[in-house]
């Protein structure tokens, strides 16, 4: 103990400052250094904060992610950047749908034995919500195929209309990922094809390798409009087909041995009621605006983004890259690298106000990780005019760079590009890598979608990417500062420039739906993603010489039938893509403002 009282006290208040002081670092509510330059520590101490531990991984809806949000609004504010939300807000709130549970009226009984949900069975992602009491027709795999390399007709002879089809989930060749039954083996496609066949309601029975009734999980894109569908364990299909003579075992060894289906009725009558709900949660955008006094070009913008969210805790369906590890993602560069990026260069271009003539506005998205949902929720609600948006420039996972070497996206969106980064690039301790291509897998694609011109900055993917991997240590400062110096004065220039940048057509305005899947022909659109309506709504022509430009297809026409067969949802979209070849014309349902129209498309 100290002897003397005074020294004792001063001691006691300078540890208690500190202690104070870590804990201020640690709730995110400390204030980077004053100076407006951008610095290693400054990167660095964004960059720990945000892919922390206890952000756990800043998973869209959660209150990790709310103090994120708070951190970039303090952080704003302490800049001097003003609000550039609605009323004075630096949020702009939206609603993702990003669960699945069950409600109130879920019911299964086979001959009057009532069932019990998530021990005997539960319904599917995609089921209808519908009440189904019938008779049942057991249907092999459920495979309606005519290919010239693939016959399989389980059906054939069946008459299950008004009836529940009961199938084996997966195929013969269960584990060869190559298989020419793996694109008619998902249980969407075979709940698709039981509709078709006239089936009430579809009833999945598993394969002696699995064990237990599939989970209920959400995907996004499936509009739970089809008919029932549910999977009983393996102990009901047993107690199901006892009667008949067959096992789920005889079933599936005879028909993976022959190649040909089995199939029979069963005198026994099913009920089920299905009442799913799904789960809605708050994310937000954060958006500031730097507001140019120059009276001639600050209505003009160049907006700055970076998404800051990241997969939580991981698991299926999250993206993760080990969806089996049930750990904290922390997102270091993925992308607490381009947060830290967006602030710094914030930062800097706020305190050089007086020489921006065009207006900046900087936007930390949210839900990119989910699908860009909060960059499409931007530019579908914009808070400035977009057509006054000369340049969208995007800064995701910059923060591991490797040989030197930066990759810009985009470059090929305005004519103006090229020199200007080949220019601004000079001297530098990297090279570049320029992609011509507008559309890439971040929040930039959104903006190209509308005809912005966009610049995507990127330092490559690594070996922990999408895992629990991604962390700060792994970060080169060195790189990302060079990279935040170079795109400062890439956004000063696009700010102070006479000349506005010009857009133009640069690759395709969609990606590929499905990495998988190959479709012989295409329509020429983008798809809604983030749609709630039953359909699929068209959110731009990609294509003004494709097929569905030239049948008369506009943005925001809803389409909900091909060649006759129902279009739900976007699955179900591409279900009917698959079954299309070139040199078809074939008749298309869209509803347009209410209004039901046919347009013949021709591919």
């Amino acid at each position: 103990m100290y002897k003397n009282t005074d020294s004792f006290y001063t001691y006691v208040i300078i540890v208690f400052l500190g202690l104070a002081m870590i804990q201020m670092k640690n709730i995110g509510t400390y204030q980077s250094g004053t100076s407006p330059a951008i610095t290693e520590n400054d990167i660095m101490d964004h960059i720990r904060y945000l892919s922390h531990e206890d952000r756990a991984g800043r998973y869209p809806g959660t209150r990790q992610s709310k103090d994120v949000i708070s951190y970039l609004i303090h952080q704003f504010k302490s800049y001097g950047i003003e609000p550039g939300g609605k009323n004075g807000s630096f949020v702009q709130p939206f609603n993702i749908t990003d669960g699945i549970e069950l409600g109130n009226d879920n019911s299964m009984s086979i001959m009057g034995d009532s069932l019990i949900a998530g021990r005997d069975y539960l319904p599917l992602w995609f089921s209808g919500n519908q009440v189904v009491s019938a008779s049942a027709v057991f249907a092999g795999y459920g495979f309606s195929i005519d290919e010239e390399d693939l016959k399989w007709q389980d059906y054939s002879g069946l008459d299950v209309a008004g009836k529940w089809a009961i199938v084996m989930r997966n195929a013969p060749e269960r584990n060869n990922q190559h298989s020419l039954y793996t694109p008619y083996s998902g249980l969407h496609k075979k709940m698709l094809v039981a509709r078709e066949k006239g089936a009430i309601g579809i009833i999945f029975v598993s394969q002696i390798e699995d064990d237990g009734v599939y989970p209920l999980k959400y995907f996004g894109g499936y509009s739970n409009a089809g008919i029932p569908a549910v999977h009983i364990s393996n102990e009901i299909a047993d107690k199901l087909f006892r009667p008949t003579g067959w096992s789920r075992e005889n079933i599936q060894k005879t028909m993976n041995r022959s190649l040909e289906t089995v199939s029979f009725e069963l005198s026994t009558t099913i009920s089920v009621s299905v009442d799913l709900k799904l789960i809605q949660t708050r994310a937000a955008n954060v958006v500031g605006i730097i507001e140019s006094g120059n009276r001639k070009y600050r209505n003009e913008y160049v907006v700055l983004g970076a998404h800051f969210d990241h997969l939580g805790k991981g698991g299926a369906g999250t993206g993760s890259r080990k969806p089996d590890t049930a750990m904290i993602h922390n997102g270091a560069d993925d992308n607490a690298s381009g947060t830290s990026g967006l602030l710094e260069i914030a930062q800097k271009l706020v305190s050089q106000k007086s020489r921006l003539r065009r207006s900046i506005v900087l936007i930390g998205f949210d839900a990119e990780e989910k699908g860009l949902l909060g960059s499409k929720y931007f530019v579908e609600n914009p808070l400035v005019d977009l057509n006054n948006i000369v340049t969208m420039i995007n800064l995701d996972m910059i923060g591991r760079m490797t040989d030197s070497v930066l990759t810009v996206g985009g470059v090929g969106t305005s004519p103006l590009f090229e020199d200007m980064l080949s220019n601004i690039s000079i001297g530098r301790d990297f090279s570049l890598n320029m992609t011509k291509q507008g559309y890439g897998p971040s929040d930039h694609a959104p903006f190209y979608s509308k005809d912005i011109p966009v610049l995507f900055f990127f330092s490559g993917y690594h070996d922990e990417y999408h895992t629990p991997e991604d962390t700060w240590r792994l970060i080169n400062l060195k790189g990302e500062k060079d990279i935040l110096d170079f795109v400062y004065d890439i956004s000063f220039e696009l700010s102070r420039i006479s000349e506005r940048p010009v857009f133009t057509v640069s690759g395709p305005k969609e990606g590929r739906i499905n990495n998988n899947t190959n479709f012989k022909v295409t329509f020429g659109i983008v798809p809604s993603y983030g749609s709630t309506k039953k359909g699929l709504e068209v959110d731009g022509i990609s294509r003004e010489d494709g097929p569905a430009a030239k049948a008369g297809m506009l943005k925001g026409d809803v389409i909900k039938l091909i060649e006759g067969k129902p279009v739900n949802d976007l699955y179900e979209y591409m279900d009917r893509l698959k079954e299309l070849e070139p040199g078809m014309t074939i008749t298309v349902l869209v509803d347009r403002n209410g209004t039901e129209i046919e347009l013949l498309v021709t591919f």
